[in-house]
Parts: structure tokens; sequence; C-alpha cells
């Protein structure tokens, strides 16, 4: 019934090429080989059992019966079932008796002295020359079904460590602005509110991104990835700077108006080290490398401050700050500039004061010298914290 040698070959190649277990795939096809005899021969509520020898192809079929007592079955009769009513169901786990499932320990005990409850007894059942057409093809689809289980398990389950890394793979096809991404053992895709806008790809290109989801559903294993996540900075820097690796600098807070500009604010562990100069690198080598990663975006590394004042100022970076006058209640700062600090404070298009805001977590209202509001509001957003480092897009939403 079973091609021998096209089974080796198939065990062969899922072992080595998709990392799936010979066990699994054995008990793919005893599973799809038992279902199939019950099917052709058996009856209704059997409990039948498959052992397929793969060297020879034969294969032997029985039939399981647990063992039971009284205490284990429910009654049959309805007037102790009425005197039961008061059981609590979720804590009754007696069964009713079936002669094709159960055996009672006295008739068990006739096959096998020493059986205990619970056990199972295993019943030889006749082979069949004459297993079938319909049988075989209920075996393969079976079998074939049961292979592509386990091969999305074993992909869920490579992948779903890689969760939260950056992983990289080559260009397969775009589509509707969505790019999809061959990782190997299996396909990610890029959506397009995920991708840095000015970028392009063309098909067979590598890419690198940040695998921020990874989620298992009947139809496969979807790999989500960005690389406009603020974390795919922050695991570009982790990957670039080993005081990060190491705990000794920290990465206190990020955000992104991805492909245009970043504000990084660091802290670090040890007073005798500088948590800037460890991001930039001699030289600027190591922030140059992810700014090349991320397609010339630039990055404000800033040090961060409990100090809120202080904190404001450097966000506010390369603008100089005349004055800070904050509003606890309201959580607003309003920040006082030189005339020819004016445009450096705001930014093209408002962009500083509103990443400076979302990093800081403050409104932000910038004034000129002589107290004349500028009009440039930046509300405050979430800080950017590790409490929020593994949420999808708040960070990015741009600050009316």
């Amino acid at each position: 019934m079973l091609d021998l040698k096209t089974i080796h070959a198939v065990l062969d190649q899922l072992e080595q090429e998709k990392g799936i277990p010979r066990e699994k795939v054995f008990e793919a096809i005893e599973m799809a080989l038992a279902s199939a005899y019950k099917k052709e021969y058996g009856k209704k509520g059997q409990i039948i059992r498959a052992d397929f020898d793969i060297e020879s192809g034969k294969t032997e079929f029985s039939q399981i019966k647990v063992v039971v007592d009284e205490s284990m079955l429910k009654p049959e009769n309805d007037e102790d079932e009425e005197e039961d009513e008061n059981t609590d169901e979720s804590e009754d786990t007696r069964v009713r008796f079936n002669a094709e499932q159960h055996i009672m320990i006295e008739d068990a005990r006739r096959i096998k002295k020493d059986v205990e409850l619970e056990e199972e007894i295993v019943f030889p059942l006749e082979s069949k020359d004459d297993f079938g057409r319909i049988a075989a093809q209920t075996a393969k689809q079976t079998i074939i079904q049961k292979i592509r289980e386990a091969e999305k398990s074993s992909v869920f389950q490579e992948f779903g460590s890689k969760e939260g890394d950056i992983i990289g793979g080559t260009v397969q096809r775009i589509e509707r602005g969505n790019i999809f991404v061959d990782l190997g053992r299996a396909t990610g895709i890029l959506p397009f509110e995920e991708q840095i806008r000015s970028e392009r790809y063309k098909q067979g290109e590598r890419i690198r991104a940040y695998l921020y989801s990874v989620e298992e559903s009947p139809k496969g294993v979807f790999l989500k990835m960005s690389r406009s996540h603020p974390q795919f900075l922050r695991k570009l820097f982790e990957m670039e700077v080993p005081e990060i690796a190491g705990g000794i600098v920290e990465i206190k807070a990020i955000v992104r108006e991805a492909g245009s500009r970043s504000k990084v604010a660091v802290h670090s562990n040890d007073e005798h080290i500088d948590p800037i100069g460890s991001l930039v690198g001699q030289r600027g080598v190591r922030v140059s490398t992810v700014m090349s990663e991320l397609s010339g975006e630039k990055i404000d590394i800033i040090e961060w401050s409990e100090d809120p004042k202080k904190f404001i100022e450097d966000a506010l970076s390369p603008a100089k700050i005349m004055a800070i006058s904050l509003n606890d209640d309201e959580k607003t700062a309003i920040v006082e500039v030189s005339d020819d600090q004016q445009s450096l404070a705001i930014g093209k298009g408002g962009q500083n004061v509103r990443l400076a805001a979302k990093l800081t977590g403050w409104k932000i209202d910038i004034k000129g010298a002589g107290g004349a509001n500028l009009e440039k509001r930046a509300k405050k957003e979430e800080p950017a914290t590790e409490e929020i480092e593994n949420e999808d897009k708040e960070a990015e939403q741009e600050v009316e």
C-alpha cells in the first residue's frame, strides 16, 4: 500500500530541510493508518492503534480498552442519576461504560493477573489484505495534514524564539505596497505602514527588519516585520554598542519619525562611562553604521535625566534654551529661546519640538526671547520608556 522507498526519502528530507523529527512523521503515519482501518472495518467508539514497521512496511492493528471498576462509572438507571444530581459536574470524572472502550477489572484480570485500574489492555485485530483504495487515500491525506501541522509547529517554535529580534531575508515579492520576505523556512511580511517611506526595494534584494509579531493561524505562521518601529533602532544600537549589551549603558527612551529623524535618551550605570560617546563611537563610527541601515535617518542622542528641565532642554537639542518654566499639574513646559534659535527648537514642520514632547512626555510651548508665543506647541505623549517598548505604532503617531 505504501511505497517504503518514498517514505524513507520524505523522512530524510523533512528532517534535514525542515527540522521535523522522524518520530513526528511516524506518529502521523500510524494515526493515519489507524483512522483508515477504523473507517473501513472498525466499529463506533473503538480505540484503534496502528504499529507501523518502517523497514518491512507491515502494519499491526490493535484495539485498546481501558481497565475500569464500578467507582469510575456513571450509574445507568435513572433513579441513581437523580440521586446524583447534587454532585458537582466539574468534579465528576466518572464515565459511561462503553464495551468498545472499557473493560471491567474482573474481566481484565482473567487476561492479566496484576492489571491496574486505568491500564490499557491491547487486543490484536485481524490484518486486512484488501485494505482498500479509499483507506489508502485517507491515510495519504492524513499523513500530508499531520506533516503540515508538524512543519507549522516547527516554524512557529523557531521564529517564536526570535520575536523581538532583528532578522534578515530576501525580498520575494511586493504586493499592494507590502513586501514579502523569504526567511528560509517561512515568509515574513513587511507591511506598507511599517516601512521607511523613502526606501524602495526590488525582488531578490537583502533586507533586515525587526520581528515584532509571530502569529499562528489555521493558514500557517504569520511573521510581521517592521523597519519603522522604535525597537528596530534600539536593537541596531544593541548590536553596535557593547556597553548596551553589557548593561553598562541603558537606552531609556526612543522616538522616531522613521526615515527622517529619531531621538534617543541614554543613561550610564557607570559614572566613568559616557553614554552618548558610547553610542556615537570613535569618530562617529557606531552611530554612522546605524544611520546607514536606516537610509540616513538623523539620530539625536541625548542624556536621560530625572530632572524634567534638564531632560527637556537636552531633548530640544541642537537648539540652545534660555529658560524653561514648568507646570507640574498640567505637565506643560514653556520654553524660552533666542530669536536665532527659534527655527532649531521648532524644527522643520515642528518636528524637533514634536519629537522632544514624545520623548519627555511633556507638552512643550516655544516662546521667543520677548515672551511672544511662537504658536508652536507639542502635545505630551506617553513617555517612551521600557513599559511601552513593544507597542506597535504609539511612539510613531504624530502629535498635532
